[in-house]
Protein backbone atom coordinates (compact mmCIF):
# COMPACT_ATOMS: atom_id res chain seq x y z
CA UNK A 1 0.00 0.00 0.00
CA UNK A 2 1.23 3.39 -0.84
CA UNK A 3 1.56 5.49 2.30
CA UNK A 4 1.26 8.71 0.38
CA UNK A 5 -2.25 8.01 -0.89
CA UNK A 6 -5.04 9.17 1.36
CA UNK A 7 -7.27 6.60 2.92
CA UNK A 8 -10.74 6.89 1.64
CA UNK A 9 -13.74 6.04 3.69
CA UNK A 10 -16.30 3.73 2.27
CA UNK A 11 -19.10 5.77 3.83
CA UNK A 12 -19.78 9.00 2.07
CA UNK A 13 -21.00 11.84 4.25
CA UNK A 14 -24.28 13.35 3.24
CA UNK A 15 -25.40 16.85 3.99
CA UNK A 16 -29.03 17.15 5.03
CA UNK A 17 -31.07 19.74 3.17
CA UNK A 18 -34.52 21.03 4.14
CA UNK A 19 -36.56 20.81 7.32
CA UNK A 20 -37.44 17.88 9.47
CA UNK A 21 -41.05 16.94 10.12
CA UNK A 22 -40.73 18.05 13.74
CA UNK A 23 -39.55 21.51 12.71
CA UNK A 24 -42.46 21.89 10.30
CA UNK A 25 -44.97 20.78 12.96
CA UNK A 26 -43.56 23.34 15.43
CA UNK A 27 -44.05 26.10 12.85
CA UNK A 28 -47.63 24.96 12.17
CA UNK A 29 -48.47 24.92 15.88
CA UNK A 30 -47.06 28.43 16.36
CA UNK A 31 -49.00 29.73 13.35
CA UNK A 32 -52.22 28.12 14.64
CA UNK A 33 -51.84 29.75 18.06
CA UNK A 34 -51.22 33.15 16.49
CA UNK A 35 -54.27 32.79 14.24
CA UNK A 36 -56.44 31.67 17.16
CA UNK A 37 -55.59 34.94 18.89
CA UNK A 38 -55.55 37.29 15.90
CA UNK A 39 -58.78 36.34 14.09
CA UNK A 40 -61.22 36.97 16.98
CA UNK A 41 -59.43 40.22 17.79
CA UNK A 42 -59.71 41.34 14.16
CA UNK A 43 -63.41 40.43 14.00
CA UNK A 44 -64.10 42.43 17.17
CA UNK A 45 -62.31 45.43 15.69
CA UNK A 46 -64.41 45.20 12.52
CA UNK A 47 -67.66 45.11 14.52
CA UNK A 48 -66.58 48.18 16.49
CA UNK A 49 -65.64 50.11 13.36
CA UNK A 50 -69.03 49.44 11.77
CA UNK A 51 -70.78 51.05 14.74
CA UNK A 52 -69.74 54.35 13.21
CA UNK A 53 -72.38 53.85 10.48
CA UNK A 54 -75.15 53.79 13.07
CA UNK A 55 -73.84 56.73 15.10
CA UNK A 56 -73.35 58.84 11.97
CA UNK A 57 -76.82 58.13 10.60
CA UNK A 58 -78.46 59.01 13.89
CA UNK A 59 -76.53 62.23 14.23
CA UNK A 60 -77.51 63.33 10.70
CA UNK A 61 -80.95 64.45 11.91
CA UNK A 62 -80.69 68.07 10.78
CA UNK A 63 -83.98 68.30 8.98
CA UNK A 64 -85.63 70.12 11.89
CA UNK A 65 -83.03 72.85 11.95
CA UNK A 66 -83.79 73.70 8.32
CA UNK A 67 -87.53 73.05 8.09
CA UNK A 68 -88.67 73.47 11.71
CA UNK A 69 -90.50 70.13 11.53
CA UNK A 70 -89.44 66.50 11.67
CA UNK A 71 -89.97 64.09 8.83
CA UNK A 72 -90.74 60.41 8.44
CA UNK A 73 -89.41 60.35 4.87
CA UNK A 74 -85.88 59.05 4.31
CA UNK A 75 -85.64 61.10 1.11
CA UNK A 76 -86.02 64.28 3.17
CA UNK A 77 -83.04 63.18 5.27
CA UNK A 78 -80.82 62.65 2.23
CA UNK A 79 -81.27 58.88 1.81
CA UNK A 80 -82.08 58.72 -1.89
CA UNK A 81 -81.27 56.34 -4.69
CA UNK A 82 -82.34 53.15 -2.95
CA UNK A 83 -85.56 51.24 -3.35
CA UNK A 84 -86.44 52.05 0.25
CA UNK A 85 -85.81 55.79 0.02
CA UNK A 86 -89.48 56.61 0.56
CA UNK A 87 -90.26 54.36 3.52
CA UNK A 88 -88.62 53.43 6.77
CA UNK A 89 -86.89 51.24 7.84
CA UNK A 90 -83.94 51.89 5.54
CA UNK A 91 -80.53 50.29 5.34
CA UNK A 92 -77.75 52.78 5.98
CA UNK A 93 -74.04 52.96 5.40
CA UNK A 94 -72.60 49.77 4.00
CA UNK A 95 -75.66 47.73 4.91
CA UNK A 96 -74.63 46.91 8.46
CA UNK A 97 -77.40 48.92 10.17
CA UNK A 98 -81.05 49.68 9.62
CA UNK A 99 -82.51 53.05 10.54
CA UNK A 100 -86.02 52.56 11.90
CA UNK A 101 -89.02 54.86 11.56
CA UNK A 102 -88.44 57.94 13.71
CA UNK A 103 -90.92 58.42 16.50
CA UNK A 104 -91.97 62.05 16.19
CA UNK A 105 -94.25 64.31 18.14
CA UNK A 106 -95.56 67.72 17.14
CA UNK A 107 -95.07 70.83 19.17
CA UNK A 108 -97.71 71.08 21.89
CA UNK A 109 -98.00 74.34 23.78
CA UNK A 110 -94.55 75.36 24.93
CA UNK A 111 -93.05 71.92 24.23
CA UNK A 112 -91.03 71.80 21.00
CA UNK A 113 -91.42 68.98 18.47
CA UNK A 114 -89.35 65.92 19.25
CA UNK A 115 -88.06 62.71 17.70
CA UNK A 116 -86.47 59.42 18.66
CA UNK A 117 -84.34 57.55 16.10
CA UNK A 118 -83.19 53.96 16.45
CA UNK A 119 -80.59 52.02 14.47
CA UNK A 120 -80.38 48.22 14.67
CA UNK A 121 -77.58 45.99 13.32
CA UNK A 122 -78.14 43.85 10.21
CA UNK A 123 -76.35 40.87 8.65
CA UNK A 124 -72.96 40.05 10.16
CA UNK A 125 -73.16 43.14 12.37
CA UNK A 126 -76.00 41.44 14.29
CA UNK A 127 -73.20 39.39 15.92
CA UNK A 128 -72.23 42.57 17.78
CA UNK A 129 -74.14 41.72 20.96
CA UNK A 130 -72.50 44.56 22.90
CA UNK A 131 -74.35 47.22 20.91
CA UNK A 132 -77.69 45.77 19.79
CA UNK A 133 -79.43 49.14 19.25
CA UNK A 134 -78.43 52.79 19.05
CA UNK A 135 -80.94 55.50 19.99
CA UNK A 136 -80.83 59.28 19.63
CA UNK A 137 -83.48 61.72 20.81
CA UNK A 138 -84.18 65.33 19.83
CA UNK A 139 -82.67 66.46 23.14
CA UNK A 140 -79.38 64.92 22.07
CA UNK A 141 -79.63 61.99 24.48
CA UNK A 142 -77.63 59.09 23.10
CA UNK A 143 -78.21 55.57 24.36
CA UNK A 144 -77.50 51.99 23.45
CA UNK A 145 -78.45 48.60 24.81
CA UNK A 146 -76.83 45.20 24.42
CA UNK A 147 -78.63 42.09 23.22
CA UNK A 148 -79.74 41.33 26.79
CA UNK A 149 -81.36 44.76 27.16
CA UNK A 150 -78.70 46.17 29.51
CA UNK A 151 -77.43 49.72 29.04
CA UNK A 152 -74.22 49.81 26.95
CA UNK A 153 -74.14 53.52 26.19
CA UNK A 154 -70.64 54.06 27.65
CA UNK A 155 -69.21 51.33 25.41
CA UNK A 156 -71.07 52.03 22.19
CA UNK A 157 -71.15 55.82 21.98
CA UNK A 158 -67.49 56.40 22.88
Amino acid sequence: MNSSSPIRSRHATTIAAGFTLVELMVVIVIAAVLLAIAIPSYQTSILKSRRTDARTALLEERYLSINNVYTNSPANLGYVGSSSSTNFPITIGSGYYQLNLPTTSLAVGAAPPSFTLTATPQGNQANDTSCATFTLTSTGAQSSVDSGGADSTATCWQ
